[in-house]
């Protein structure tokens, strides 16, 4: 894929409710996309900005309760529907051209994206990258790059 200002992120397939990590999120925890929404025609580069609210943003390794940082999943199934994602809630979530990770507290981020319709959906994770529980995670949306 095109050049990301990326680092890591998350995906995962379950059959069930979704897994989660053992480090608690807030009651009334969201996190959401700020800047864009479901239909949205864009030209790339994409600024996406991140919503939080409920919980605060803390880099990771960072260890500071009702806390995490953010991960953009892009061009995947729903959370908790993909193939990977029961692994991931257990083990972290992993990094590639698909799982954004924002480990520095990042709240927001500029994307090169081809032309064409593509999905993205926010992931807030502990200081070990691993979903809170319950997960606190955006709808997905779908935006399309015009050309």
């Amino acid at each position: 894929m095109k050049s990301y200002v990326f680092a890591l992120a998350v995906s995962v397939l379950t059959t069930g409710p979704i897994d989660a990590g053992e480090t608690p999120s807030a009651q009334d925890a969201e996190v959401y996309i700020v800047n864009l929404e479901n239909g949205a025609e864009v030209t790339s580069p994409v600024k996406i900005v991140f919503g939080l609210s409920g919980m605060g943003v803390a880099p990771a390794g960072i260890e500071k309760e009702n806390t995490g940082h953010h991960h953009l999943m892009t061009d995947l199934a729903p959370f908790g529907e993909g193939a990977d994602d029961a692994d991931m809630t257990e083990n972290g979530l992993y990094a590639d051209e698909n799982h954004t990770h924002f480990g520095g507290g990042q709240t927001e981020v500029v994307v090169d994206l081809a032309p064409g319709s593509h999905t993205l959906q926010l992931v807030l994770a502990d200081l070990n990258h691993v979903p809170h529980d319950p997960p606190v995670m955006s709808e997905q949306i779908t935006i399309t790059v015009k050309e």
